[in-house]
């Protein structure tokens, strides 16, 4: 702590030097109400090991250390070094909070030494969101896949994450796991306040189950292939005739953002 200063007024300062960069995606979450849903969002008990990725100035650290057992919080921007060390600096000493100052793209997972069975929490910036996700769910082996994904996000892509007409992106995530949306978050609630409203999207039941019986690299590499022209339908892009798609139940007629997981699963297994 500084020399001749209460630790509330070390914080004050410290607040006052940092500015959101908006070269980072910097929207920090002011409403407790909010933080309080997405805890309980997470279903965090005291076993639970958490990794919060974007702590920023902490109001969802401190809601996550009052649950888990243990919260691993990994702080790209090294100006919230100090302050989160100096507000943090009793459960850092007992070893209920680890912070790790690094960029989590381009972190090397089994360094965490978190092992299976963790549950991510994140209010990220949204231009990393489908790298974020492709990160801990088609990248990471099952066995260092997180139970549970709660996740702030822009709320229009959420809405397609969940929705019915499908995308590369949604079906990225349906694959390992149940997205749903947990609640919505007006852009109100962030400091700075963002040009759009947010979404807390939460993805359950992760695994690698539907890969048990197709390959994981044939299959995102016929989906692929269907999305690469929006505009034409499936059997142009895959370059099929009527009868491979009917006979999974899909019309000649459709487009890509019309199948099913299980549409595609079918396609790849004929």
């Amino acid at each position: 702590m500084h020399q001749g200063l209460t630790l509330v007024q070390t914080l004050v300062q410290l607040l006052m030097m940092i500015k959101a960069k908006k070269s980072l995606g910097q929207n920090f979450l002011t409403s407790r109400k909010v933080v309080e849903d997405i805890v309980n969002a997470a279903e965090i008990n005291g076993n639970d090991v958490i990794l919060e990725v974007g702590p920023g100035k902490g109001i969802l650290t401190e809601a996550l250390l009052n649950k888990a057992k243990k919260v691993i919080a990994m702080e790209k921007d090294e100006r919230f070094a100090e302050f989160l060390k100096e507000k943090f600096a009793s459960e850092i000493k007992n070893g209920k909070l680890e912070l790790l100052f690094d960029d989590i793209l381009h972190h090397q997972g089994d360094a965490l030494m978190v092992g299976g069975g963790y549950k991510v929490v994140a209010n990220i910036p949204y231009y990393i969101t489908s790298q974020f996700l492709r990160n801990f769910l088609s990248d990471k082996p099952e066995s260092e896949q997180p139970s549970m994904i709660v996740l702030m996000v822009q709320k229009e892509v959420a809405e397609r994450i969940v929705g019915t007409k499908e995308s590369l992106l949604s079906i990225s995530v349906k694959v390992y796991g149940r997205p749903e949306i947990a609640r919505r978050v007006p852009a109100g609630n962030f400091s700075p306040k963002p040009k759009v409203d947010s979404a807390v999207l939460k993805i359950s039941n992760i695994s690698k189950e539907f890969f048990r019986d197709i390959s994981e690299e044939k299959f995102f590499e016929i989906v692929k292939k269907g999305f690469a022209s929006k505009r034409k339908m499936l059997k142009g892009n895959l370059g099929v005739d009527a009868d491979f798609l009917t006979g999974c139940g899909v019309s000649e007629k459709a487009r890509a953002e019309d199948l099913s997981i299980e549409n595609w699963k079918c396609l790849i297994s004929k």
